[in-house]
């Protein structure tokens, strides 16, 4: 991808999964929540450094700071000096991400997968389940809440119990995939396929032909999923903070 369609999409990515309060610093987005998911609480330096790189950094700590969240920086976008600057105040990258994208057809969903534009009481039920920390879910399921429509929320139920999720929000003709969650009991049944599937016809219903999620670099057995539906590697970044010096 060049840096046009990097930034491009990163705009896309951040408008589809919304932080509980948001500023800009010129072309810099400043996303704050609760602390916890890292699209949420960090910084997104798209563009130039606004005022100087060193002015534009001490700006995003400033912010930071003001609402007890410790500054993070999310560089992905055309700001080729920022990681060097942010090396020499002491920060160091953590938590590699990778951002795949995929060309998408025409489908039906599986027809187990339940549908809905709206994440339900069962939903979150999965999610909570699936979060070690409920501060943390909390959080992520207020963000559920403000995906702005086109949007869709896929669910599979096991025995009449709820067992995997996963949504998706269209924009243009991207629709992006987030919040893949498979309770530990019910993994390794094809459960998560089925949701991926059904997230993309929903999002090729919805006018989209072209699809992204981001999944930490680690993660083969989800990067082997993705593959399967013609996802590959678009470009990678990490979150810097202080914290991982």
């Amino acid at each position: 991808m060049t840096a046009t369609e990097i930034e491009r999409l990163e705009r896309i990515a951040d408008r589809a999964w919304p932080a509980a309060e948001r500023a800009s610093l010129g072309g810099w987005i400043l996303n704050a929540a609760s602390g916890f998911s890292g699209r949420l609480n960090a910084c997104w330096p798209l563009g130039p450094a606004p005022g100087g790189m060193a002015a534009a950094i001490e700006a995003v700590e400033a912010w930071y700071g003001a609402r007890g969240l410790r500054p993070v920086f999310k560089p992905a976008g055309p700001c080729p000096d920022l990681e060097a600057a942010l090396t020499a105040r002491g920060y160091r990258p953590r938590t590699p991400i990778l951002m795949m994208t995929a060309m998408i057809g025409e489908a039906t969903a599986p027809v187990r997968v339940t549908l809905s534009d709206d994440a339900d009481a069962a939903f979150e039920a999965v999610f909570l389940g699936s979060q070690a920390d409920p501060l943390d879910a909390a959080e992520r399921i207020g963000a559920f809440r403000r995906v702005s429509p086109p949007r869709l929320f896929a669910r599979i139920d096991v025995d009449g119990a709820p067992a995997a999720i996963g949504g998706s929000a269209v924009e243009g003709d991207w629709v992006g995939i987030f919040g893949m969650r498979t309770l530990a009991s019910y993994r390794r049944r094809g459960l998560a396929r089925d949701i991926v599937a059904a997230l993309l016809a929903g999002g090729w219903r919805d006018g989209a032909r072209r699809a992204y999620l981001q999944v930490e670099a680690p993660n083969a057995p989800a990067i082997a999923l993705y593959e399967g539906f013609g996802f590959s590697r678009a470009f990678a970044y990490s979150y810097w903070d202080r914290a991982a010096a």
